[in-house]
């Protein structure tokens, strides 16, 4: 599968995340742990058991700066899944969804910071676009005022957002790290940041039901989806990745839309269209 094809499949199956999360009835802290405690419990055995054919490769020793750049990719994650989760208990999923997916537009600022990559007049149109969409799926229409539009709690998906690109560009900065081995450190170092914050009373009260979303969540959206992520990474232009990223926004919100009854108004079917026009140019590439 090239890269386009990994990141790609990355987000369609997260894009599924927040109707899973809500099923899980687990407060942002709590899901978050137990996401980076499975996926390191996964990723940890197929490290493992990879083992044989990594010595018969005799590969290089990944650079220290990767290792360094792993544990600062991996904070802004934490930071980014707890902002992202925290946003879902306070507003609709598409809301929160679409709010979080201006990230793209961070990414493609940076990027062409950090990575001195050209912006393509098709690639801005495609990211305003989409830009335009989410802001539209987001309702902020809806709202008399700007303030009054970030009085409803976005300030946690915006949040999100914000250390999303930072996930994105610091990822895309580590060269000789194994994905699967980067992936465990970042989860890893989840674990250990959050255990002091757990409200272990928070487990007591699920059912069996919950914890059949809690482990899809950690072992299928956390462990698998986070290793397409990150060996995709390397070999995406910021401007790809900023478009291609807003296939996670799409699948939410039909999703949103076909299992939880989500109803969006004209504005809303509007921004969606605009998004799938913004995202049509990914494929072209």
């Amino acid at each position: 599968m090239n890269a386009p094809l990994k990141f790609a499949a990355s987000m369609v199956i997260f894009g599924s995340i927040g109707y899973f999360s809500v099923k899980t009835n687990l407060p942002s802290i709590e899901l978050v742990f137990i996401r980076c405690l499975c996926a390191s419990l996964l990723l940890g055995f197929v490290w493992w058991l990879g083992r044989r054919k990594r010595a018969e490769k005799n590969q290089e020793p990944a650079l220290r700066k990767d290792y360094l750049f792993a544990l600062l990719c991996g904070f802004f994650l934490i930071v980014n899944w707890v902002l992202f989760f925290r946003s879902f208990e306070l507003m609709s999923i598409t809301v929160a969804v679409s709010i979080y997916h201006l990230a793209p537009v961070l990414v493609l600022i940076l990027g062409s910071l950090l990575f001195k990559e050209k912006i393509t007049l098709p690639a801005g149109i495609a990211i305003v676009t989409c830009f335009i969409g989410t802001l539209l799926v987001g309702g902020i229409q809806q709202h008399s005022s700007f303030d009054d539009f970030l009085s409803t709690g976005v300030l946690w998906a915006f949040g999100a957002a914000f250390f999303y690109a930072l996930t994105t560009l610091t990822g895309k900065a580590i060269r000789t790290l194994d994905p699967i081995l980067l992936t465990i450190i970042q989860t890893s170092l989840g674990v250990v940041l959050l255990l002091p914050l757990i409200d272990w009373t928070k487990f007591s009260q699920l059912s069996v039901g919950n914890w059949g979303y809690i482990l899809l969540t950690g072992f299928v959206h956390t462990g698998f989806v986070f290793y397409l992520f990150f060996s995709s990474l390397r070999g995406l232009k910021a401007q790809t990745i900023a478009i291609l990223v807003f296939l996670d926004p799409a699948v939410a919100i039909l999703l949103d839309v076909l299992l939880t009854g989500y109803h969006p108004d004209t504005y809303q079917i509007l921004g969606i269209l605009l998004t799938f026009l913004g995202m049509g140019y990914a494929f072209k590439k």
